[in-house]
């Protein structure tokens, strides 16, 4: 997925890693390692976002008191590459675009997900994709650095 981000954005100017808390911010570490291995000569800042309090469905979910957002650059007219772990319905998506917006206005956003699963709520396409992995609504698909699980 790096090396695709480097290649659709034509090198790295004014491109930016946020990881969607809390499944998205080592992924966003991880690619922004790999990112500054392959290019030396340019560090891409990478940033985190809490999305839990835009959340359409705040009052289903718990709100993580531990995940908060630490974005120490400037989002305004930067190329941001949201990233997560895994993409389901599209609400998280959702309400991290909503909390960004509170930072400014970026040129672009894009987003990469290490595992897309399907079942769309909401009209949202990731633009880099590890792996698609069909699942039914029932299981469960939890991802870390050791690997992916499905319940």
């Amino acid at each position: 997925m790096a090396h695709e981000i480097i290649e659709r954005n034509q090198g790295l100017d004014n491109v930016a890693l946020i990881g969607i808390q809390t499944g998205g911010v080592w992924l966003a570490d991880a690619l922004g390692s790999e990112i500054a291995r392959i290019d030396e000569a340019v560090a891409v800042p990478v940033g985190s976002i809490d999305a839990s309090l835009y959340r359409d469905d705040i009052g289903l979910r718990p709100v993580s008191p531990a995940a908060v957002s630490n974005i120490g650059f400037d989002v305004d007219g930067a190329t941001i590459v949201l990233v997560d772990d895994v993409l389901y319905t599209g609400r998280t998506v959702r309400a991290a675009l909503d909390a960004l917006s509170d930072y400014g206005r970026p040129k672009s956003v894009q987003l990469a997900v290490l595992v897309d699963r399907g079942h769309r709520e909401l009209p949202i396409r990731p633009d880099y994709v590890g792996k698609n992995l069909p699942t039914s609504s029932a299981e469960s698909v939890e991802v870390s650095v050791d690997g992916v699980v499905i319940s």
